[in-house]
């Protein structure tokens, strides 16, 4: 069955909607408030072309939030779980950013782009408005803003030679999150080694919206010696790698989880003396011990299409004891595959496990991330 949503104006148009619509863009989702494209129209070439060639995704809806000013690193060394000390000009890093509570609300990528500028490239939810009462609260010296950036990423294995081909032999000394100021005959942009996926990439953030529909025209001019295709962040792909997606595996008003539940514990920083927003709170958390882990599922019988998301977990007897966030078909390991939260007294090899999917009951099985 087919299903239409009625856009608003409270939903924005990416820079590069025009020509994502000219090259057929069957479907949109929505994040951060903007249309994003789900695929155009043949799910399996877009998966094969990030797994064996090159992908281009329009990805302005990942927006980035600019914090400028005097107090701009202690703003965002008091936002994330990261100690920021050690980070430079032109390196990006992962960065949870937690509640007071210690629930994850966020998990942007940070690029420090001069000592007291940066951007965070966020995820889906609206960050801004947390930065920038959090500044006011403390009153730091920031300014707090959405500026003229929209991301626009390549990926896949021959993403490199794409990205050569426009920028030059010098974006293959880029490390992974390691970034530049650049441009392409004059359009303005970032160039950064970093991508949702785990093929590998770039992504081009550009900065004069004004010529979006230029830029697109011109990575898929380059990327048609090989083969580019445009297409969207892909569910599969992300599933199979175990990568996390803040919204889908867990978000503040669904399935709300803390940094050790969703495999990020790694990235909370308790040796620093810089407080952080929730560190009391996390503090806690880990001396009692999480109460869930974030694990894959198998699940058994026929493969299952599309892809679903928020089923309870439970035993043969009935008992809730996890949830599964998202599942699909994986023809690259010919198995139903998805990612949840498990209650941490369940031991990985339990095989009594179900779902009840559509009224019918399907054993699923624990595996490790990612899978193989």
């Amino acid at each position: 069955m087919t299903y239409q949503i009625g856009i608003g104006p409270n939903v924005r148009k990416s820079v590069y909607f025009d020509a994502t619509v000219a090259d057929g863009v069957e479907s949109f989702s929505v994040y951060n408030h903007m249309l994003i494209p789900s695929h155009f129209g043949d799910q399996q070439a877009e998966y094969d072309s990030l797994m064996t060639g090159v992908a281009m995704w329009d990805v302005a809806a990942q927006r980035q939030i600019e914090i400028a000013g005097p107090d701009a690193a202690q703003l965002i060394q008091y936002l994330t779980t990261r100690d920021m000390g050690k980070t430079r000009v032109g390196q990006g890093r992962y960065v949870p950013i937690c509640n007071h509570d210690g629930i994850l609300i966020n998990d942007p990528v940070l690029l420090m782009l001069a000592p007291n500028r940066y951007w965070l490239s966020i995820a889906d939810s609206d960050i801004e408005l947390w930065a920038s009462a959090i500044a006011a609260e403390r009153g730091l010296d920031v300014r707090v803003f959405e500026p003229d950036v929209s991301p626009l990423a390549i990926q896949g294995p021959l993403a490199e030679q794409v990205a050569v081909d426009l920028f030059g032999d010098w974006v293959k000394s880029l490390k992974y999150f390691g970034f530049k100021q650049t441009e392409l005959d004059g359009i303005p942009l970032v160039l950064a080694r970093s991508g949702w996926s785990k093929q590998g990439g770039f992504e081009l953030y550009l900065q004069d919206g004004s010529r979006g529909h230029e830029l697109w025209q011109r990575v898929k001019a380059a990327g048609a010696a090989y083969g580019i295709r445009p297409g969207a962040p892909n569910d599969i792909e992300r599933l199979e790698s175990g990568l996390v997606s803040y919204g889908a595996d867990g978000r503040l008003q669904v399935n709300p989880c803390n940094p050790f539940e969703i495999s990020l514990g790694k990235l909370v920083d308790f040796d620093s003396p810089d407080d952080f927003v929730g560190k009391a709170a996390l503090l806690k958390i880990k001396a009692e011990g999480a109460k869930r882990r974030r694990v894959g599922f198998v699940i058994a019988g026929a493969p299952l299409l599309g892809c679903q998301h928020s089923l309870h977990v439970q035993t043969t007897d009935g008992k809730v004891v996890g949830v599964l966030s998202e599942f699909a078909y994986s023809r690259r390991f010919s198995k139903n595959i998805g990612v949840g939260m498990m209650s941490t007294e369940i031991e990985s090899a339990s095989q009594d496990l179900i779902i009840d999917l559509d009224g019918v009951g399907r054993e699923i099985n624990v595996e490790e991330l990612p899978f193989a």
